[in-house]
């Protein structure tokens, strides 16, 4: 419960409009009572016989089963205070008001009435009946609009917390959790708080003001009969705990199994080519088959406590109700009136009881969800900015990896790795795959931290350096490009206010401009999603102009052409070329043909450095690389005969 309270004052605003919906909630609460006493009022058409000529009980007005000609005349002279021999229902009601003994509720419909002379006054009646209506509904609106609004405001700023929390978590977050499960808790968990805010804003806060003041009103019309409600409340209190607990229970298995239901969806939707390819649509359908009927259980039970609840407490209330219908009737002799507001209290005693289970039900899926969205928002980045960390404004020297050392889980992946890249060096890293060459430009703009060692940048570690500047002057080109659901030209620019003509030169630069310009659209074309209407090769080329438009002094590319063309790695490879002593380049990659004018090459295996230098040096005294250069070399020969 109390991150539910986390989540509905992490932002101050929300506070004011959570104070508004309470207090027209109170208001509501008062219509509901007065419409109540309404009620009563119009049912009140008169003086009862029996009560006003019958013999008194204890000195009390009571309500008789006879009244004899005697009863009659003993009370005559009391209530004809004018003596002109005719009792008029205004001087029953004068004489009914003014007894200090008669049932409270009564004296004040007599004191309205004759106030507003209701006998001969409809129209006065009307007004009351008109003016409780108003309020009512004008306080109904209000109470439910500000609630919904406190809702819809409440999930915005969660999600967009969860989103600004989930861009400051490291790279290895992403590998502990998968994507089904964090886009729920983006969405699903953040409107389920939401929603459970507003329910315990009506059970912790409505629902006691209307059961206290109506608890006064019953009390204060019969403090016998009120006394049912305290017989009844036990019997409501217990099976609500009980499907609490069991619906809590239940709530934590739904969310967790939506995690994987939404992966095992989001798994087919991605690898839909796949799937067709191996003809395996029969597999999909079982795995995605067993998730849905697990699903479909766990909603059945959730609905089978969720209203379970309603009807054992109905049965109870009613039951309660019929006892106090009876008892005010036939044993405490209690006038029509009375009794239809002292009922229609005890329905808004007991209605918010009852809804008390409905809307807990919400709250613990609600609290369910905070405990799932928190666990992720109470997660602190790893890779912080140390205080006064200076932003790194220009390369000006060198690159330096000292003993770098970098382990993901207990494996290490580099051990004890050092080089150094000069400002406008070509630097390449080959090696198998699996040799940690990603690792190494992954380390550079810190997307993880070193574990041993420490990599410099013109004698500074990178933890002096601010990792936005640091990421600013580094251009980086993945293996696996991503692009974006928007145009071409946004998908390059990223952000950034380059002018068209600085898009376009990056476009020739990187050989995209050609295929962009045969688009219908050309640059103002919209990509689908994650750029699947692209060849890879285009995908490629667009990931290394957004790259090169950048104009960043260190560029870093990881396997940036191994979606090429023959051709197009060709013209790429000439571009590598041009921008040497230009930009300080690290290049990783399996086509050799690409790194060929690199100043060094740096060959890596498990995660050790074998051998440094030039081409030319390695091929003599390094065997492995020798051996993938040629084996590299083999390919291309019997790919060429092939052709």
């Amino acid at each position: 419960m109390r991150l539910l309270f986390k989540a509905a004052l992490k932002n101050s605003k929300h506070l004011s409009l959570a104070i508004i919906t309470m207090v027209t909630l109170l208001f509501l609460t008062v219509a509901d009572q007065m419409e109540m006493f309404s009620m009563g009022f119009i049912a009140n058409t008169g003086a009862d016989f029996f009560t006003l000529f019958g013999k008194d009980r204890k000195g009390k007005l009571h309500s008789n089963d006879y009244v004899t000609l005697g009863d009659v005349q003993n009370k005559w002279s009391t209530i004809d205070t004018d003596e002109n021999g005719v009792i008029s229902k205004k001087d029953a009601a004068i004489y009914i008001a003014g007894r200090k003994n008669s049932n409270p509720l009564n004296r004040m419909f007599r004191i309205v009435a004759n106030k507003l002379n209701i006998e001969t006054n409809f129209s006065g009646m009307i007004s009351i009946l008109v003016f409780v209506a108003l309020f009512k509904a004008l306080f109904l609106f209000v109470s439910r609009y500000s609630t919904q609004v406190l809702s819809i405001r409440i999930t915005r700023d969660l999600r967009q917390q969860f989103f600004e929390h989930l861009q400051a978590l490291p790279l290895s977050f992403y590998q502990q959790h998968n994507m089904g499960s964090l886009s729920t808790r983006a969405v699903g968990d953040a409107g389920q708080i939401a929603s459970s805010i507003n329910s315990m804003i009506t059970n912790y806060f409505q629902t006691p003001f209307r059961v206290f003041s109506t608890l006064i009103g019953c009390f204060y019309l019969s403090w016998k009969l009120s006394l049912i409600i305290f017989i009844g409340m036990p019997m409501i209190v217990l099976p609500v705990v009980f499907l609490t607990k069991r619906i809590k229970t239940v709530s934590r298995q739904i969310q967790k199994n939506q995690e994987s239901f939404t992966s095992v969806l989001l798994d087919f939707l991605g690898g839909i080519q796949t799937i067709k390819i191996f003809a395996m649509e029969r597999f999909s359908l079982k795995k995605y088959k067993e998730h849905n009927t697990k699903m479909a259980f766990l909603e059945s039970k959730n609905a089978k406590y969720s209203l379970l609840t309603r009807p054992i407490l109905h049965f109870i209330t009613t039951s309660c109700m019929a006892a106090v219908v009876f008892l005010g009737l036939y044993v405490l002799n209690m006038n029509i009136p009375v009794l239809i507001v002292f009922v229609a209290l005890l329905h808004l005693f007991y209605e918010p009881v009852k809804k008390f289970a409905e809307e807990n039900s919400n709250i613990q899926r609600g609290v369910v969800a905070a405990e799932r969205m928190f666990e992720v928002l109470s997660l602190k980045p790893n890779i912080l900015d140390e205080d006064g960390a200076m932003d790194f404004l220009e390369f000006k020297e060198v690159i330096e990896f000292k003993n770098v050392s970098f382990r993901y889980d207990k494996e290490w992946v580099l051990k004890d790795v050092s080089f150094s890249v000069k400002k406008g060096e070509t630097v390449a890293i080959v090696g198998p795959t699996g040799a940690g060459k990603s690792t190494i430009v992954q380390l550079l703009p810190r997307l993880y931290d070193v574990q041993k060692g420490e990599i410099k940048i013109d004698g500074y570690p990178l933890k002096e350096y601010t990792q936005k500047s640091l990421r600013e002057n580094i251009a980086f080109v993945p293996q696996k490009p991503f692009l974006f659901y928007d145009s071409i030209i946004e998908n390059i620019s990223f952000g950034r206010d380059f002018t068209f003509e600085e898009v376009k030169a990056a476009a020739i630069k990187a050989h995209a401009h050609e295929f962009i310009v045969d688009l219908e659209n050309s640059y103002d074309t919209i990509l689908a999603e994650r750029g699947k209407n692209l060849s890879g090769g285009q995908q490629q080329r667009l990931a290394i102009a957004r790259a090169l438009v950048k104009k960043a002094p260190i560029l870093v590319m990881d396997e940036a052409t191994s979606s090429l063309d023959a051709i197009s790695e060709n013209k790429i490879k000439e571009a590598i070329k041009d921008l040497q002593n230009k930009a300080t380049q690290i290049i990783i990659a399996h086509r050799l043909s690409t790194i060929e004018h690199a100043d060094r090459i740096i060959y890596i295996e498990k995660g050790i450095k074998i051998a440094e230098g030039p081409k030319e040096q390695l091929l003599k005294t390094c065997p492995e690389f020798k051996y993938m250069w040629d084996q590299y070399h083999k390919s291309k020969h019997l790919d060429k005969i092939s052709i």
